[in-house]
């Protein structure tokens, strides 16, 4: 008879079927890896979760709209007082046909420039401050040879302001400007041109508040032309009158 420490050291032979308890012990290793590999799945898949969840709701950040400019005080005036005015005075059938302003040009001749080329920058510089734009170079159209003069040479400045720039500057214009001119009596009141439209002279740039005297290298004049939708130089006067354009006084002739 064999001993049973003999019974254990012989091989089972190839084929036989597994035993109750070595069978059982392979399902209860089976199941405990297949715990153990579901275990940490959930978990990780928990942890994704909630790492998408907060991911998935930022804070929404409204942006403020950027508030409009306001309206140009003169152009409110106009809309308020002085169209419903001109309309009584002139018996328009419809506000429409009131006269407004229409564009206001700024010109500045440099005949200098054929000895200084620094003239057009500091010219340049000047009327941008003056009328907040930036002025575009004229050239002369034909050649003079009596001024030494060549088609295409840059002889000027010009700026064309329209709509809130327009009002801006014809406010700053009326109010600040010509009453710096020294010995200021007032504007001409024969300068229209027939059809409405007026222009202005002025012999020194530093009568606008935003040229620094120190910073200017010589005075220079220039031209103010208004453009309006007038029928007549009386209508355009009126206009401009009501708009605080400072005309002369008339004198009354002698009796």
């Amino acid at each position: 008879m064999t001993t049973e420490q003999e019974k254990q050291d012989q091989p089972t032979p190839e084929g036989d079927a597994p035993t109750k308890s070595s069978a059982k012990r392979g399902r209860s290793t089976s199941a405990a890896k297949g715990a153990a590999r579901r275990t940490p799945a959930k978990s990780t898949a928990k942890t994704g979760g909630s790492r998408r969840r907060k991911s998935a709701a930022p804070k929404e950040t409204v942006e403020e709209a950027p508030k409009p400019a306001p309206m140009p005080r003169l152009l409110v005036r106009f809309r308020e007082e002085i169209k419903p005015a001109l309309v009584e005075e002139f018996s328009y059938s419809s506000s429409m046909a009131a006269p407004r302003l229409g564009k206001i040009v700024l010109n500045i001749g440099l005949g200098e420039a054929l000895e200084n080329s620094r003239a057009i920058e500091a010219a340049t510089n000047d009327l941008m401050m003056i009328a907040g734009q930036r002025p575009v170079v004229t050239r002369a159209r034909k050649s003079i040879a009596g001024f030494k003069i060549r088609e295409g040479m840059a002889v000027g400045l010009m700026v064309t302001l329209r709509g809130r720039r327009m009002y801006e500057f014809f406010d700053r214009l009326v109010s600040s400007s010509l009453s710096r001119i020294r010995d200021f009596q007032g504007v001409s009141r024969e300068a229209f041109d027939g059809r409405g439209n007026y222009s202005l002279g002025i012999r020194e740039q530093v009568v606008f508040p935003e040229i620094d005297y120190n910073a200017i290298d010589r005075l220079r004049g220039l031209q103010v032309v208004i453009t309006t939708t007038a029928r007549s130089d009386h209508e355009g006067l009126r206009l401009l009158e009501l708009m605080g354009m400072p005309f002369a006084r008339i004198e009354s002739a002698a009796a």
